[in-house]
């Protein structure tokens, strides 16, 4: 007996131990989001948001790169040589008493030489750096612009992503209570025809609906898996993660109802599409003054200190030999004086190409105006149609209904059923869709505006 005990004893903690590993293993790992709450997470977890952060990471390496190559810079080289062969020279043998017209051989460098020097470099004076430094500057610029660009894009993508799981699981609501509904007919029907109290049609025209919205159902079905796979993707999850959303489409729909956002101005200087261009203008300015720079002289200074120690038998390196030190100190300037116009040509190049920039901004800026007002007429016009189809939903509930009843009393055609039904089926569906162009318009006025204000102090990098 007591053996039977340690035994389910082990049994029920192996069991326990292997429930909670499951529960912790990162495959099996579950969320549940709210609307606000995906869009947090999507911000720190999105692949494009990732990498937009590492271009800004970059961005600072790029900077500090760009500095560093003004600053002092200390450079160290050595040198061994060991001569396998000595060169020969020859000098006049007049010089040891020999006849005139004859040489003797002699041997002037050592067998080993070694050298060690350290350097000392610093850029005096140098056009091109200083210009760099601004465009590095401008680049960072760049980068976190850019870095707020990619999140109002992933902000955007996570609400229409959100909005469209809502409505594909809406959809499948809608229909499976729609085919119930058509189902309990159907029966009502077949028992009436049995007993011989209607025609045989009816029970066809409701089979034919019963059959369309079951495949409707099935495709719904399907459509939910891919928009839900895609709102993962969209967040930056794996897909294979338990995900379910906890706000359902029309509490949605109303919140994202503001009208005083209609009436915000647009301020160029707060879109992330105008500011990235004029970071374009200003690199092609910096671009201009490089290559007007070049013109001027280039000044660099230089310290360095060294040794060298030579030997013909013992190894150079032995502590007996000696070490002859030098130092050097200069300064070297270089100025390109004359270049056969090649300069002239790359400078007004790079002024064309700071003009294409300066119209390229224009051009954003009318863009931007014709996307808000673009954006503003189909938020408006998304408000407007949800409204009326809202009203419209009613209607059409209201008359399928009426019609259910006149043909369960044997008044109306199964025909005149199926046409209400449709109907109905219609207005469901414009309903659905005009809740979500509800959601997703704003989300597109808002990143027009630039206008989370969230944006600028959470998840500011």
């Amino acid at each position: 007996m007591k053996r039977l005990t340690y035994i389910t004893l082990i049994l029920m903690v192996f069991a326990f131990a292997k429930a909670n590993s499951q529960q912790t293993s990162p495959g099996l790992e579950s969320y549940s989001f709210t609307l606000e709450e995906a869009i947090d997470f999507a911000l720190n977890n999105n692949y494009q948001a990732i990498n937009a952060k590492r271009d800004i990471a970059k961005a600072l390496k790029q900077k500090w790169e760009t500095t560093a190559t003004g600053l002092p810079q200390i450079t160290g080289t050595g040198n061994y040589n060991y001569q396998l062969k000595q060169p020969v020279s020859v000098l006049p043998g007049e010089i040891a008493g020999g006849e005139p017209g004859t040489f003797i051989p002699v041997v002037f460098s050592p067998k080993q030489n070694a050298d060690i020097t350290a350097t000392l470099s610093q850029v005096i004076f140098d056009g091109s750096y200083i210009v760099a430094l601004e465009a590095s500057e401008t680049f960072l610029d760049f980068s976190e612009n850019a870095n707020n660009k990619t999140k109002l894009e992933v902000r955007k993508g996570v609400i229409n992503a959100y909005g469209g799981v809502l409505l594909s699981e809406e959809n499948v609501d809608i229909i499976t209570k729609n085919l119930e509904t058509v189902n309990d007919n159907l029966e009502e029907t077949k028992a009436i025809f049995e007993n011989g109290l209607t025609e045989e049609e009816d029970v066809e025209q409701l089979q034919i609906t019963a059959l369309q919205l079951s495949n409707q159902l099935n495709s719904a079905r399907r459509q939910t898996d891919i928009a839900m796979n895609m709102f993962q993707l969209a967040l930056g999850i794996d897909l294979s993660t338990d995900v379910t959303l906890a706000e359902n489409l029309e509490s949605l729909a109303v919140k994202t109802i503001d009208l005083s956002l209609a009436g915000e101005d647009l301020v160029l200087d707060h879109s992330v599409d105008y500011q990235i261009a004029y970071n374009m203008t200003e690199q092609r300015r910096l671009e201009y003054k490089l290559e007007r720079s070049k013109a001027l002289p280039t000044v660099n200074g230089f310290i360095n200190y060294g040794a060298n120690a030579f030997s013909n038998d013992d190894f150079v390196f032995n502590s007996s030999n000696q070490w002859f030190r030098q130092s050097i100190a200069g300064v070297s300037i270089s100025w390109p004086v004359f270049t056969s116009f090649g300069r002239k040509a790359r400078t007004d190049r790079a002024k064309i190409a700071w003009d294409q920039a300066e119209t390229d901004l224009e051009r954003t800026s009318q863009q931007i105006r014709l996307d808000y007002e673009t954006a503003l007429n189909d938020y408006q016009l998304a408000i407007d149609t949800y409204y009326t189809n809202k009203q419209n939903l009613e209607l059409a509930e209201r008359i399928e209904n009426k019609n259910q009843i006149k043909f369960t009393e044997g008044i109306s055609t199964s025909f005149d059923l199926r046409q209400a039904q449709t109907q109905l089926y219609d207005a469901q569906s414009q309903y659905l869709n005009s809740m979500f162009q509800v959601i997703t318009n704003k989300a597109a006025l808002e990143t027009v505006l630039n206008t989370p204000q969230y944006l600028s102090n959470k998840y500011q990098d």
